[in-house]
């Protein structure tokens, strides 16, 4: 019997992909697995002889809520994925939108839902009254990682993940070099972290009064420089890059990574994300980052398919805190 007569008979309703030398790749249904491969194929049994696919639970949909949701739906099968539930502060946004039977209407329901992974993209506060519940049943990409600048927060995440042997996923997001960052901290040779961001005032969602008084054509304007510690409370929806780079340079921490934020009405196509990385005897790195953004944009728009790329890694790392 051929390769694809022996899947087929197997796993007649799954969703199957073949790779050809003779042709491109596709995907179907086992029950109408394309007949031209006669068992030449090389077959990517992911969906069909591996586990299950990995449950995902999607917490908030804003713009980069919608953009998660939409590719888990429409890649997700090729990645292993599938759509557990969707939760939104305000239900009636997903009508139409969301399948029913997917809309979780009470996010305190959610282990009913029985996710591998939970995504939040939403708010801190989320973070902080439903992380160490999330971690207790799934593995948790925090997608708002200036919550964890809460000392007592970050500590309890850690210890949720510890003891339920569950991942506490942090997303590089906007994070150039997160990855180089964390080796050099691992190493010990990390001495110092500094990051600038800088964006058009529409682009910024800050408590306070920081930036109530700005006007089209001021030019550029630092609103504040401190510790990361001191700035995710003020900026809690624009500095999660910052947050991340805090995670990364774990020796140094909230308190001792240091951030600017700058509103620049100059910048009406893009954020610039600007890093200083200093080791010893004189090492130094620095990198600037040019993300394409719409004025009024929180995110930018290659940070959509860094989170994307991010949750594909979500996979299981073990109960301890990793960037990804």
């Amino acid at each position: 019997m051929k390769n694809w007569e022996l899947l087929t008979t197997a796993f007649p309703r799954q969703t199957l992909h073949c790779v050809c030398p003779q042709f491109r790749l596709t995907s179907g249904c086992a029950s109408s697995w394309p007949t031209h491969c006669s068992g030449k194929c090389t077959a990517i049994w992911n969906m069909a002889t591996s586990s299950s696919p990995l449950r995902i639970g999607v917490v908030g949909y804003g713009h980069l809520g919608q953009y998660l949701v939409e590719k888990i739906c429409t890649d997700g099968a090729a990645r292993g994925f599938t759509l557990a539930f969707v939760w939104n502060r305000n239900p009636a946004k997903l009508k139409g939108l969301v399948p029913d039977e997917l809309i979780l209407t009470d996010l305190s329901a959610f282990a009913e839902r029985q996710c591998d992974v939970i995504v939040e993209v939403c708010h801190p506060q989320i973070v902080k009254e439903f992380g160490p519940h999330f971690l207790s049943q799934s593995h948790f990409m925090v997608g708002s990682p200036s919550a964890l600048s809460d000392p007592d927060l970050n500590q309890k995440l850690r210890q949720a993940a510890c003891q339920y042997k569950k991942t506490l996923y942090i997303p590089s997001g906007a994070l150039w070099g997160g990855q180089d960052i964390q080796r050099l901290n691992d190493s010990g040779a990390l001495r110092a972290l500094f990051i600038r961001m800088s964006k058009h005032p529409s682009c910024f969602r800050l408590t306070g009064d920081l930036l109530s008084d700005w006007a089209e054509g001021e030019g550029r304007r630092v609103l504040f420089k401190g510790s990361v510690a001191e700035l995710c409370p003020l900026a809690p929806n624009n500095v999660n890059t910052m947050a991340a780079a805090a995670v990364a340079a774990g020796t140094l921490g909230f308190t001792g990574v240091q951030g600017e934020i700058v509103s620049d009405t100059a910048l009406s196509d893009y954020h610039v994300v600007e890093v200083e990385v200093t080791g010893p005897d004189g090492f130094s790195v620095h990198t600037v980052r040019r993300n394409p953004a719409k004025l009024g944009a929180v995110t930018g728009s290659a940070t959509y398919s860094s989170f994307w790329n991010s949750l594909l890694l979500c996979k299981g790392h073990g109960g301890r805190i990793y960037l990804c």
